[in-house]
C-alpha cells in the first residue's frame, strides 16, 4: 500500500506539469485562435457585404493554410459551400480545396473538385484570371481518361482561344481522338491543325515532327492506298523482281504515292528536300543494279531495309525502306506494308 507521501508527490508533479504546460502555449497560436474567433463572429453578421464576406472567408482559409492546418481549411471551405449554395465565390473556395489536394499529390481527389467546379458553377474571374480556365489546365495535366481530355481540350478551344495556342490544341485534340479510336474526328482535328498559319513551324513539347505526322495522316487518308502490299514478303519479292528485270514502271507503281522520301541517313522526313517525286527510270537506265539476298539485320516487325547498289556513280548504295502501315482508321489497310522511302549511302 502506497503512503500518503507518495500521493502528495504525485499530485505535486501533476500540478507542475499542468502549470508548465499552460505557460508553454504558443502566443502566435493563441493570437491565431483569437483572430479566427473574431473572423467567425464577423462572418455570422447577416448585414455583412458580399465583398467583406469574401475577404473574411479568404482570411480564415489562409490562416489555416499558413499554420499547416490544411485539413481544417478544407473542412471549413467545403462546409461553407454546402451550407451556402448561393455564395458567388463558391467556385473559388472549391478551387482552393482542389489546389490543396493537388499539392499533396492526391490527384484523383483534386480532379473530382476541378470537375465539380467546371460542371456545376459559373465561371468566375479572380485577380483577372478565369477559374474555369485554371481548372481545365490542371485537368488536362492530371486526367488519364482520353474521353475526359477530349472534353477539356474542346472547352478550351471554344471558350478560351485567346489564352492558348489553338494550333497546339488542335494537334493534342487529334492525338486524344486517335487514342480513343475516333478516327474521323482525329483526321478532322489534324486538318484543322494543318490549316493554322504556324502549323509547319510550331514546336510542341513531347511531340516532335508534329507537322509531319499530321500531314502524313491527312494525305494518306485522302489517297487511294493502292500501292500497299498484304505482307512484307510480298512487297520484298515484288521489288526484287522489278529490279532484276529493270522494270522501272513497276518500281514507280510500288512506291508510296504519299509522303515518299529520298534522303541521307542524317536527314529527317520533315526536311523540305526529303520528299521526292522522281521516276526510277532515270536511275535504272544504263546502270547495273544489285540487291542483298536478305533484308538488313536491323529490320524489325514494323520496319525493314533492303540494301541495293549501282544506282549512281555519286551515291552507289541505296537502302530501300519498307514499313508496316499504321492507319487504324481503315482496317483493310492497317497492317499492310508499303515502300515508304529511300536512304542514300551506307548506314551510319
Amino acid at each position: 500500500m502506497k503512503s500518503p507521501l507518495f500521493f502528495f508527490y504525485a499530485f505535486l508533479c501533476l500540478a507542475l506539469t499542468l502549470s508548465f504546460g499552460s505557460c508553454s502555449k504558443n502566443p502566435e497560436q493563441e493570437k491565431s485562435a483569437e483572430t479566427l474567433e473574431q473572423l467567425s463572429a464577423i462572418l455570422e453578421d447577416p448585414a455583412i457585404s458580399i465583398q467583406s464576406r469574401y475577404a473574411v472567408i479568404n482570411r480564415i482559409a489562409n490562416l489555416y493554410y499558413s499554420h499547416d492546418e490544411t485539413d481544417n481549411m478544407v473542412l471549413f471551405l467545403t462546409d461553407w459551400v454546402e451550407t451556402h449554395p448561393g455564395d458567388t465565390y463558391n467556385a473559388y473556395w472549391l478551387l482552393m480545396v482542389a489546389s490543396n489536394y493537388l499539392k499533396q499529390g492526391e490527384e484523383a481527389v483534386a480532379e473530382y473538385y476541378y470537375e465539380r467546379i467546371i460542371n456545376n458553377y459559373s465561371d468566375l474571374l479572380v485577380n483577372g484570371e478565369s477559374i474555369h480556365f485554371a481548372c481545365l489546365q490542371h485537368l488536362i495535366q492530371i486526367s488519364k481518361n482520353s474521353s475526359n481530355r477530349i472534353n477539356y481540350f474542346n472547352r478550351i478551344i471554344t471558350n478560351f482561344p485567346q489564352n492558348v495556342s489553338i494550333t497546339e490544341m488542335y494537334l493534342r485534340l487529334a492525338l486524344e481522338y486517335e487514342k480513343n479510336g475516333e478516327w474521323e474526328l482525329a483526321l478532322k482535328s489534324y486538318s484543322l491543325f494543318l490549316e493554322q498559319p504556324d502549323s509547319s513551324t510550331i514546336q510542341i513539347a513531347g511531340i516532335p515532327d508534329a507537322y509531319t505526322k499530321a500531314r502524313q495522316m491527312v494525305d494518306f487518308s485522302k489517297s487511294p492506298k493502292d500501292w500497299t502490299f498484304e505482307s512484307l514478303d510480298s512487297l520484298e519479292t515484288s521489288v526484287k523482281k522489278a529490279i532484276s528485270s529493270y522494270n522501272w514502271r513497276a518500281l514507280d507503281q510500288y512506291r508510296s504515292k504519299v509522303n515518299f522520301f529520298a534522303m541521307s541517313w542524317k536527314s529527317s522526313e520533315s526536311d523540305p528536300n526529303a520528299l521526292e517525286n522522281f521516276s526510277m527510270h532515270n536511275f535504272m537506265l544504263g546502270n547495273r543494279i544489285r540487291y542483298s539476298e536478305n533484308l538488313d539485320e536491323s529490320s524489325t516487325p514494323t520496319e525493314a531495309y533492303l540494301r541495293t547498289t549501282g544506282w549512281s556513280t555519286y551515291i552507289n548504295v541505296w537502302y530501300l525502306y519498307f514499313r508496316k502501315v499504321n492507319f487504324p482508321a481503315d482496317p483493310e489497310i492497317h497492317g499492310r506494308w508499303e515502300w515508304a522511302g529511300i536512304y542514300f549511302g551506307e548506314k551510319l
